[in-house]
């Protein structure tokens, strides 16, 4: 129907306007939802082009884009109340303490003045100075040899320390400035010669990865110490490039330590495996069932692995040939019953070793890290909702109504974290109900609100378990130091030199968590004249209460 000229508008009766008006509604409201299918459509193609557009940037080796800013929930939720300690506008009122009490006087020096005749002495006017002198120190050592009069050579033994014609101050420097430092290679190399040490890149090269296995042994211990008592971990990712492929970085941590490890996959297999630690180890006990059974494996396959004698495998080789021998690999069903039967068994085995029985995996809500007890982070969750594109100024209203309400919620939990009780964790799940299961006239806002209301025990994990943080914001501050270091110096070559980055990354950062020197710590496991570190899986576990 075609709306009369406007001038024949007054000459139509009641019913022929209300007519009139129905049709533009009708209109209107076709109009509406078209605009939303195209909004829609545009949204996807805006992604497919960012999508494109990163896939280009790889290929030329640049860093993509970020396609959206971040959300400022976190500061929009902090308190507006003067915190104590602070100032309004947030800055801390503690002064710096002394400085010098953290001094050793090596020296103490009497600087003379000259004064004219009849002048008195009034005492002195005290400045600690601090310097440091790198200078090369070059030792010729002459080992004794003997020969038994069995005709076999002795030949008197180094210190340790020594690696390659350097000695452990050396090693200890190369290890800080290329981990701790980031410095490349070549501008090591630079920094050594400038100072008068005779030494090549591949020499350095040597010198990062030599005696790895102290440090890997201690990496380890820290991950399973941490991993037996740690009341919660944060977990996340990146991609990394190793021996000329793409692989992937899995970053492991809580408020006391950091573990980094990479691989080619970051499937929950993968991710299993790194939780697993260094044994092989694989096992079907209740765990692993439970495990089957909520991941829908087929009971019959769940029948003929709990019914078998084996129940422990201490290899890959020896667990294959066990899910062969059941005919568990000829099975081609959905779900993949050697996948399960997989990830079943290495989480069998992180329990049987006593790991993680009492600890949240709090994640950004990426598929591999859903395993035990998941806590979801809240940034990451609100994000979803700052990511839509709205169409129209009621949708852009719906969208800022609900990150508000979030927000609020979100600040009511990190007060809750402060002082838990059960009156106030049912209140706010009754206050997360109404959030996320109110109707907007938003339908693709509708649709994540419900989608979220399903993540509801994940979201509020915190109100059982108040130690629990609320987002991984500590994971990707860890994991931003491997991002640097993998643009200075790009992916690694060896497998050695995997292992080193990882392990020397993740032990620099716990020992910033457990405020110690890492420069210290090195030396310590070098063998070098200085402060004593206990063993560091010893500190990392939580104080008693």
């Amino acid at each position: 129907m075609t709306p009369p000229a406007p001038d024949s508008l007054e000459r139509l009766s009641p019913a022929e306007l209300i007519g009139v008006v129905r049709e533009l509604i009708g209109e209107v409201t076709w109009l509406r939802s078209e605009n939303e299918k195209l909004v829609g459509a545009l949204s996807q193609l805006k992604v497919e082009h960012q999508a494109v557009k990163d896939e280009l940037a790889r290929f030329k080796n640049l860093p993509p884009r970020p396609p959206f800013k971040p959300s400022g929930m976190e500061k929009a939720s902090a308190s507006k109340d003067v915190e104590p300690g602070r100032d309004k506008k947030g800055r801390s009122l503690r002064r710096r303490g002394k400085q010098l009490d953290r001094l050793t006087i090596d020296a103490t020096i009497v600087v003379k003045a000259k004064p004219p005749a009849g002048s008195r002495h009034k005492g002195y006017d005290e400045i600690v100075v601090q310097d440091l002198a790198l200078h090369p120190k070059v030792t010729r050592y002459r080992r004794e040899r003997w020969q038994t009069p069995d005709g076999e050579t002795i030949l008197a033994e180094l210190d340790p320390g020594i690696v390659g014609g350097y000695g452990a101050n050396i090693h200890r420097l190369v290890l800080m400035l290329h981990f701790a430092g980031q410095m490349t290679c070549e501008r090591i190399v630079a920094l050594l010669n400038g100072m008068g040490v005779v030494i090549s890149k591949r020499q350095v090269v040597r010198l990062l990865t030599a005696r790895l296995e102290t440090f890997r042994a201690e990496d380890e211990a820290v991950l399973k110490a941490a991993l037996t008592d740690a009341p919660f971990i944060t977990v996340d990712d990146t991609g990394a490039r190793h021996a000329g492929k793409n692989a992937f970085t899995t970053q492991i941590g809580s408020d006391r330590f950091t573990a980094f490890r990479t691989g080619p996959s970051k499937s929950r297999q993968a991710f299993l495996a790194r939780l697993r630690g260094a044994t092989a180890l694989y096992a079907i006990n209740g765990a692993a069932l439970d495990y089957m059974r909520a991941r829908n494996l087929s009971q019959a396959a769940i029948d003929a692995l709990a019914n078998h004698a084996d129940q422990v495998f201490s290899s890959v080789e020896s667990w294959e040939l066990h899910l062969k021998t059941l005919g568990l690999t000829d099975l081609k069903v959905a779900p993949d019953p050697v996948r399960v039967a997989t990830e079943a068994a290495l989480w069998g085995a992180i329990q049987h070793q006593g790991l993680l029985q009492n600890t949240v995996i709090v994640s950004d809500d990426a598929g591999q890290f859903r395993v035990g007890a998941h806590a979801l982070c809240w940034v990451h969750a609100e994000r979803l909702v700052h990511k839509l594109v709205p169409a129209n100024d009621i949708q852009r209203n719906a969208i800022e109504v609900t990150k508000r309400m979030i927000w609020w919620l979100y600040r009511a939990l990190k007060d809750y974290k402060l002082a838990p009780n059960p009156e106030r964790a049912q209140a706010l799940r009754e206050r997360f109900d109404r959030i996320f299961k109110r109707k907007t006239r938003y339908t693709l806002l509708d649709r994540l609100l419900r989608r979220l209301l399903r993540r509801k025990d994940e979201l509020l994990r915190v109100l059982e378990r108040p130690e629990t943080p609320l987002n991984t914001n500590a994971s990707e501050n860890d994991i931003r130091a491997f991002v640097t270091k993998r643009k200075i110096s790009g992916g690694t070559v060896s497998d050695k030199g995997r292992d080193a980055r990882d392990i020397m990354l993740g032990l620099a950062k716990t020992c910033m968590k457990l405020k110690l020197s890492f420069y210290d710590f090195i030396g310590d496991r070098l063998g070098v004249a200085g402060p004593m570190i206990p063993p560091l899986a010893s500190l990392v576990r939580p104080a008693p209460a």
